[in-house]
């Protein structure tokens, strides 16, 4: 029986610093100069093997986004925002082309609520040796209300059928070539859910998908999860998505 499950090492797990909640923590990410099996870096952005890789038959990384230990993805220069967005996309992608492994994760984990541990801002991208995410990838998951689109370009939308339930923002590209407001969608998505979302949060996830020859990225804003959703996998969809796509749009797009 093919197995659906990943494997998480503890023993490696327990060894992982925290930063995100112990603020004595020394931050890894800081200490550039002692950072080791770096694989590529432009400028403040580096790309290298996690040291603490818990997940079993799995190759995992981490992407450091800034040399600002304080930096967020809702804050970046349009210049560092499109040159981390190409950067990690381009070496996303290549790891799927390498045919190493059935799919490649690429995800951000920003805040408590997040699964994060780590507070520098960072980025993971993990190869997975048996497990095929898109799987469980449906379309209509990004599905929604659009909020801002490109004529073939980018799309904004708030999803309709949410994957997790309540509030996702899925911003959509083709994967042929890179589209600047694919990354400023993005940012804004960030940008709305730490300073103008209904319900104080100050966690969020980002996760790209590749499907079918589009590049896709859900955005969700953290709280406790829902225990319909942890107990029988019940997504809930809010009244007031209507009012929060409207909103959006008056914020940003006015």
């Amino acid at each position: 029986m093919e197995t659906k499950h990943l494997y998480f090492n503890t023993s490696i797990g327990v060894q992982k610093p925290e930063s995100i909640r112990n603020k004595e923590q020394a931050c890894p990410f800081c200490a550039r100069d002692e950072l080791t099996n770096i694989i590529a870096v432009d400028g403040p952005i580096i790309l290298l093997k996690n040291k603490y890789p818990v997940l079993e038959n799995a190759y995992q990384t981490v992407l450091i986004e800034t040399d600002d230990c304080h930096g967020d993805l809702s804050s970046y220069s349009k210049e560092h925002l499109h040159r981390l967005i190409q950067f990690g996309i381009k070496h996303w992608l290549e790891m799927e082309q390498t045919g190493k492994y059935r799919s490649v994760l690429f995800f951000k984990n920003h805040g408590p609520l997040s699964g994060g541990s780590i507070a520098h801002p960072h980025m993971q991208i993990v190869g997975l040796h048996h497990l095929d995410y898109s799987v469980t990838a449906v379309p209509e998951m990004f599905a929604g209300i659009v909020m801002a689109e490109e004529k073939d370009g980018p799309r904004f939308t708030l999803s309709t059928r949410p994957r997790v339930g309540f509030y996702e923002f899925n911003i959509e590209m083709d994967d042929s070539c890179y589209q600047e407001r694919f990354s400023e969608y993005l940012q804004v998505a960030v940008h709305y859910i730490l300073n103008h979302f209904p319900f104080k949060t100050s966690s969020y996830n980002v996760f790209f998908y590749h499907l079918n020859g589009k590049i896709y990225a859900k955005v969700m804003p953290r709280f406790v999860t829902t225990p319909l959703y942890i107990g029988y996998g019940l997504p809930q969809v809010p009244s007031n998505l209507e009012w929060m796509a409207e909103e959006l749009k008056r914020i940003y797009f006015s």
